[in-house]
């Protein structure tokens, strides 16, 4: 018998999840020729997200429950879940009943037909504008930055298979990116549509500083990319400038009552000078990270956690 494992990254979630946990295993009532799990991870949410955990937790074995020490976000939950987690098929869905439990057979039968991954897809996403912003933008840059092929769409509820998840777990780096770490275990991916529910309770987690910080996540954590555009920007840059000058020089000697110009020098100043600090900057993140790093500055801490085996 095959073994499913939910991931549920929890935050703000205390009036939601129980819900979700009830969906799921009214689900695998029908899925009887698997096994399953749920592993919870709370990440230090503000009400009673905890409580609603360690009670489930306590009620069924087959549901276990991770309390981080303070907010490290989606991505560290999600991996901290990864890694508790022990079934041959691994969903990782949300805690607020948007990404339909119920429809996790879909899924699963994309994996059982060959598949390594699958993302669940949406004719009409019942987000705000704001996160619908801010899936086009993770998008544009999974393209450019990570390779992602243009007709696979990225959702945050998507399943995968045992040696995906064993080898997106090696990367024990201080800032996880979990698509980043898909694509780079495997290529072989599909969509599946399912439906996109309308939130019942809360609001999305996501603010514009924790999108941005997750945007900076990708392309520093997996691509070098702008590091090479930074080079390209500053090659050209120097190019114009020598282009610049001949032109002024050019110019003096022709038209020699022509003054050079105090307003065309402050221009090409703060041009070049903002270019320079954007690119120092940039550098500046990267060498930030790898420090950050090479101090072992972990993804999360666990306070504490119910039903899950020690290592």
């Amino acid at each position: 018998m095959k073994k499913i494992s939910f991931v549920i990254p929890c935050y703000r979630s205390e009036l939601t999840l129980e819900k979700v946990v009830t969906e799921i295993e009214n689900k695998m009532t029908d899925m009887s020729e698997y096994a399953y799990e749920i592993i919870l991870v709370n990440d230090c949410s503000p009400d009673k997200t905890w409580s609603v955990i360690n009670r489930l937790c306590d009620a069924k074995a087959y549901i276990k429950g991770i309390n981080f020490a303070r907010n490290f976000g989606q991505h560290a939950g999600l991996m901290a879940g990864l890694r508790a987690s022990t079934g041959d098929y691994v969903v990782c869905l949300d805690d607020d009943g948007q990404t339909p439990a119920n429809e996790v057979d879909k899924l699963i039968g994309e994996l059982e037909a060959g598949h390594d991954a699958v993302y669940a897809s949406y004719a009409h996403k019942q987000h705000s504008a704001f996160r619908n912003m801010g899936s086009k933008v993770n998008e544009l840059m999974l393209r450019f930055m990570l390779g992602k092929p243009k007709e696979l769409y990225i959702s945050s509820y998507f399943a995968v298979k045992r040696f995906v998840v064993e080898d997106m777990i090696r990367y024990e780096n201080s800032y996880p990116y979990v698509i980043g770490l898909v694509l780079r275990a495997t290529r072989n991916i599909t969509n599946v549509a399912v439906e996109h529910r309308e939130r019942e309770e809360g609001n999305s987690g996501y603010t514009f500083k924790k999108l941005l910080g997750l945007w900076f996540n990708g392309f520093t954590a997996f691509s070098i990319k702008p590091l090479r555009i930074a080079t390209v920007i500053g090659g050209a840059s120097f190019c114009g400038g020598v282009l610049y000058g001949l032109y002024t020089i050019i110019k003096r000697v022709f038209v020699p009552d022509v003054p050079v110009g105090f307003s065309a020098l402050m221009t090409a100043v703060v041009i070049f000078g903002g270019m320079i600090t954007l690119m120092l900057g940039l550098i500046g993140e990267y060498i930030g990270r790898i420090y950050i790093s090479m101090n072992n500055s972990p993804q999360y801490v666990i306070r504490e956690s119910r039903n899950v085996e020690k290592e």
